[in-house]
């Protein structure tokens, strides 16, 4: 049995101990499309050699960076072909501003495991310390894992939220580039679903995605540049749900909706009469 609920449900994770430079803050950066505008004292930020700012989506590849290997979908009670699996959700929660360098401990859990029928979705959370004990961040994942339902568990909660019943506030177009998967898989996620057309294909993509985290990223930035003044310390939460896929040089449009320090966004495909891409987007800020 691929999920085995009395086993995995509660479930620890491995603590994982892992670090970071300027030089990865930089990369991550850059693989989000970081630079576009290059004479934009703003936009420098994300790039400075010694101190760049840190946009809280990093902690998405912190734990990973110089991983060379495709993942494995292997936790206590839960084993799957990584060719069944989406990403499903992602939110983090700052506790503070992720600094430039770093070296901090992750410790988790699988939280959550419903089944949806046709496929089982599979929640972690973790929390994030600093070389102190000091929380950094906490992370909430969930994938969805396609053919591995019908195993008897609850069906879990719809968490869909509506969108404000009035022109966004902002309204952002942001292309990627062709080779932007390729980029950003070099942060650690090696998942040949985002590089072998081949691969792909067998997953039923016609050619290879963008990761749904370099999308979740991008959509954070463009919110950050957009509405915060491209100041990343301010934003104290940012959560999405992957409505779809985006494919390598297309064009992302984000709505941005502000009501109090808080944003909701609909990302979209420009190139695709606006397919979403990714959903339920939050993001939260400090004033």
């Amino acid at each position: 049995m691929p999920i085995d609920p009395k086993v995995a449900l509660g479930a620890a994770l491995p603590e994982l101990e892992f670090a970071w430079t300027p030089s990865d803050v930089q990369l991550y950066h850059l693989g989000l499309g970081a630079g576009a505008r290059w004479t934009d004292t703003g936009e420098l930020r994300y790039l400075d050699d010694r101190a760049p700012q840190v946009l809280p989506t990093f902690a998405t590849v912190a734990p990973t960076l110089g991983v060379t290997e495709p993942p494995k979908v292997s936790f206590p009670g839960v084993e799957i072909d990584l060719a069944k699996v989406v990403h499903g959700s992602q939110e983090v929660v700052a506790h503070k501003p992720i600094p430039a360098t770093g070296k901090a401990k992750s410790t988790g859990r699988i939280s959550e495991i419903w089944d949806k029928g046709s496929a089982a979705v599979v929640v972690q959370e973790t929390t994030v310390t600093d070389s102190d004990g000091d929380p950094l961040w906490t992370a909430r994942s969930s994938i969805f894992a396609k053919g591995e339902g019908g195993f008897g568990g609850e069906r879990g909660p719809s968490n869909k939220s509506e969108l404000p019943d009035r022109a966004p506030d902002f309204d952002v177009t942001t292309p990627t580039l062709p080779q932007q998967a390729l980029l950003y898989r070099m942060c650690g996620d090696r998942n040949p679903l985002h590089s072998d057309p081949g691969f792909a294909r067998a997953a039923g993509f016609p050619n290879p995605i963008l990761h749904g985290l370099c999308t979740y990223g991008l959509v954070c930035k463009n919110a950050v540049d957009t509405v915060l003044n491209s100041d990343a310390a301010r934003v104290t939460g940012f959560r999405a749900r992957f409505a779809g896929v985006l494919y390598p040089g297309e064009t992302i449009r984000s709505r941005i909706w502000l009501e109090g320090n808080e944003l909701t966004i609909a990302a979209t495909v420009v190139n695709r009469e606006d397919a979403p891409v990714l959903g339920d987007v939050k993001l939260t800020f400090t004033a």
